[in-house]
């Protein structure tokens, strides 16, 4: 994988763009406890973030039975809208996509939300315009699967290599690493730095000012 520079970059949404990796954890493991299932630790909550949804459940929830997922899904909901009206880029986010829409690189969104979900929250944060294109999951294979950035990069014509994707867990990581594309980790979001260092990476930074100087060096 090359170091740059990249025609692409692609950033995760939730804990890589915005500080939303308590919400989640306190969703998850509310909509469990609502129905009386087992409730995960917040290292099993925070490790599924980034699937796609069905998967992160059965994975932080496997004593849930199928019959109970669109339950819990409600559940779930309740939890995370009663937080997300507070939930707010991380600081220096903002000047980092900024400095990025001064360079000739695009910009890209691959998540784990729905796109419902993404819809929702680019509106929300005024974002509609900042990104070229995006993938959720509910669209094609969720992450780790390498269909997120390869769709992008079909889009945009350019080889998976171009791309440079920025996430803060390792099925971010993950991802890159099948599609055959570069990463940067961030440790400041769900998953911390010793489990990033298990996929492959150009950095793997801890604060937003870091990722801010490895994507200026890139691009």
């Amino acid at each position: 994988m090359g170091e740059g520079p990249f025609r692409v970059v692609v950033f995760d949404w939730d804990g890589t763009l915005v500080d939303s990796t308590d919400a989640i954890v306190a969703a998850i493991c509310g909509a469990a406890a609502d129905l009386g299932l087992e409730v995960p630790t917040r290292e099993q909550a925070s490790h599924v973030i980034g699937l796609g949804l069905r998967e992160a459940i059965f994975t932080a929830v496997p004593s849930i039975d199928e019959r109970q997922m669109d339950a819990y899904v409600e559940r779930y909901k309740v939890h995370f809208f009663q937080r997300d009206p507070h939930l707010m880029p991380f600081d220096g986010i903002v000047g980092i996509l900024d400095a990025l829409a001064d360079s000739d690189s695009w910009l890209a969104i691959a998540t784990g939300k729905s796109r419902v979900g993404l819809d929702r929250a680019l509106r929300k944060t005024g974002w509609n315009g900042r990104f070229f294109t995006s993938r959720c999951a509910d669209e094609g294979s969720p992450k780790p699967a390498p269909w997120m950035l390869e769709d992008i990069c079909a889009e945009l014509g350019i080889a998976t290599s171009e791309a440079l994707m920025v996430g803060d867990t390792t099925h971010d990581l993950g991802m890159a690493r099948r599609a055959g594309s570069a990463a940067i980790g961030v440790s400041y979001g769900a998953h911390p730095r010793a489990e990033l260092g298990i996929e492959p990476a150009l950095a793997v930074v801890d604060t937003v000012a870091q990722l801010r100087a490895e994507l200026m060096g890139r691009v």
